[in-house]
């Protein structure tokens, strides 16, 4: 038995060596063609903040497919995008344990992207810069990219540029469409990072620069429990404007659902958040088209002009009745992961963090303004802002005017 099966083995044996020599290169190429590249998407799919992260894989998925569809990553052979999805849960504490679990389970990630809200982003982030793993987020807070980390990298205006671009455009359209400038604000916000960013740089800098007094200043902890007496003080301040600023689509609702029953809806205290929140579908479940009419809200990104084929895509697949910041930031991220790795040349981390901190790509497609390129800090260059307004039932680019679908207007305070 023993002398039957040298010769067998060692013919294999041979076999394949002799076969490898014979095809070289080939071999090579067709196992690269095979491939997978795996690159993560880690977002909130438990708990109150599980919508937005439903959305952001849409956005993923829908880029992945898009990808692959068109020959994969062609320096690797053709090699396919292949999407990990993991669940950040819906506190600070889950997101850093899912993260820890994400670069130990999944060692071979080239990147990744996601965390949503910049409080689950900052935990996600220690991790994954510790693992050397290159995280794209659309995440706002200025304190993502002010830690010297090497392996983030932001698409996304931070919260206090959001605020520098977008206030003044709302300052003007309330002059123009209205004959005066408003003169006193009312801000409710919650406490996560986004919302304390955006609030420091507009009472730091922003307020006073366009002349606007500060009458009420409420902050909540996630979930908001009433808004009752948050409004109430906003009824009896009667400001000229309201910067309402959830992060919870649950928060939205609540706020929005109380400022309609103070009678304060339509136009009556023009409304104006710094959230995609308050632009999200599930707003109509709990309030009239109404209700929403009017209110604007200033984001790092949206379905804009461009971007039709995309958003009647996902209406078709995903039966979503808009394209959210979450779906084409999250979309244009898959697309800036492929564009590192033909640069890159290889399906490493190391190399695909270079690739992100030197890339020169020109003007961005799938993010508004600026180019496709990032500073030192993992800032994209020129980063801009879109400013959303309900209109008829839907939340439409009104700014900038190369990106609107509509014109904005001012609701009249009555």
């Amino acid at each position: 038995m023993g002398q039957d099966n040298r010769p067998k083995t060692s013919l294999t044996r041979r076999t394949v060596l002799s076969g490898a020599a014979a095809l070289g290169l080939s071999t090579v190429a067709r196992a690269q063609q095979l491939a997978e590249v795996k690159v993560g998407l880690i977002v909130p799919l438990s708990g109150i903040y599980t919508r937005p992260g439903q959305v952001m894989r849409m956005g993923a998925e829908m880029g992945v497919e898009h990808i692959n569809a068109q020959g994969g990553i062609k320096a690797l052979g053709g090699a396919k995008l292949k999407l990990v999805v993991i669940d950040c849960g819906d506190t600070t504490e889950k997101a850093k344990n899912a993260a820890q679990r994400m670069v130990a389970q999944e060692s071979d990630l080239v990147a990744a992207t996601g965390a949503y809200l910049s409080s689950f982003t900052l935990a996600v982030t220690e991790v994954t810069e510790r693992a050397e793993l290159p995280m794209l987020t659309l995440s706002y807070s200025d304190l993502l990219t002010e830690r010297g980390f090497k392996f983030i990298f932001q698409t996304a205006a931070p919260a206090s540029r959001q605020s520098e671009l977008g206030l003044p455009e709302l300052m003007k359209l309330a002059e123009t469409a209205s004959g005066k400038r408003p003169k006193t604000v009312a801000m409710l916000m919650d406490n996560t990072a986004t919302s304390v960013a955006t609030a420091k740089a507009l009472k730091e800098k922003i307020f006073a620069q366009e002349g606007l007094q500060l009458v009420v200043e409420e902050v909540w902890t996630p979930p908001l429990s009433d808004a009752t007496p948050l409004i109430q003080k906003v009824r009896s301040a009667r400001p000229d404007m309201l910067l309402f600023m959830p992060n919870a689509v649950s928060d939205a609702k609540l706020g929005l659902e109380k400022i309609n029953e103070f009678g304060l809806g339509q136009g009556k205290i023009p409304t104006v958040s710094f959230s995609i929140t308050i632009a999200e579908p599930d707003m109509l479940q709990s309030v009239s088209t109404d209700a929403v009419q009017g209110i604007m809200t200033v984001v790092a990104n949206w379905g804009s002009k461009g971007h039709e084929a995309l958003i009647e895509e996902l209406k078709a697949k995903y039966k979503e009745p808009w394209m959210t910041q979450n779906v084409i930031s999250t979309y244009g991220d898959m697309w800036l992961m492929k564009a590192a790795l033909e640069q890159a040349g290889k399906a490493d981390r190391l190399a695909v963090a270079q690739a992100f901190r030197t890339m020169d790509d020109g003007p961005s497609k799938y993010y508004p303004g600026g180019q496709l390129k990032f500073d030192e800090k993992g800032r994209r260059v020129g980063a801009g802002v879109v400013i959303v307004q309900w209109q008829s039932g839907v939340p439409v680019t009104v700014y900038p005017t190369d990106l609107a679908l509509a014109a904005p207007f001012w609701p009249k305070k009555s």
